[in-house]
């Protein structure tokens, strides 16, 4: 059954999820997560994302995971538009300093545009919007993997930062979220009626892990 959105007089309407986000934020501003108790919402983080994707891997047939490997052209557009169409945004905001951006604020907004979106929040959003998750796992996944060798070297052309290909961020990619997908995959016989009936803990989990990742991210930048 479709969430009801919340309505507002004059505005579209407002998405519940999309108040939890604004609240998560202000949350993060107000009471950052810091020292022992980060490194714990760090690591509950990261295992909230890997039982994702292992809930993902148990939901998904064979079939939809095959086909969604096959969907070339989707995958080709998306490292085209990450590696390609948004590292050129990034270079032509330039023309917004000094007026709307300082050097050190374009500098980083390029930086920005010169790394892929994180699987998680690609997976959930795509999950929310009932679109191909199973093409967006390996979109994500793919566009991930490429960035652990490509940003570095963007970085280095476009920024003049001195970096280079990290094997561990290969290997946390795969631990972290291959793995359980997998794991998934391959339990999907026992434990997949269990999944698909209970389809609305999966909608939680896409968004608590969104939620999670955010509050980190934020109490991150505030401490």
């Amino acid at each position: 059954m479709r969430r009801p959105a919340l309505a507002m007089p004059g505005w579209l309407p407002l998405d519940g999820f999309l108040l939890a986000l604004v609240a998560t934020v202000g949350l993060a501003a107000l009471l950052p997560v810091t020292g022992q108790a980060a490194v714990v919402a760090d690591d509950t983080t990261t295992v909230a994302v890997a039982g994702l994707f292992f809930l993902y891997g148990a939901r998904l047939s064979a079939r939809e995971t095959t086909a969604g490997l096959a969907h070339w052209r989707l995958h080709l557009s998306v490292l085209a538009c990450t590696f390609v169409l948004f590292p050129a945004l990034g270079l032509a905001a330039g023309a917004l300093v000094p007026l709307v951006l300082t050097p050190q604020l374009h500098t980083g907004l390029l930086f920005l545009c010169l790394v892929p979106s994180t699987i998680q929040s690609s997976i959930a959003f795509t999950s929310v919007a009932r679109g191909n998750v199973a093409a967006a796992i390996v979109a994500g996944s793919l566009s991930s993997l490429v960035g652990v060798v490509v940003t570095p070297v963007l970085a280095g052309l476009l920024l003049g930062a001195s970096g280079g290909f990290s094997v561990g961020s290969l290997l946390s990619i795969a631990l972290h979220l291959l793995v359980p997908f997998l794991a998934g995959q391959l339990l999907r016989r026992w434990v997949g009626g269990f999944v698909a009936r209970h389809r609305r803990v999966l909608g939680y989990a896409d968004r608590g892990s969104i939620l999670l990742v955010v509050y980190t991210a934020f109490s991150h930048g505030m401490a």
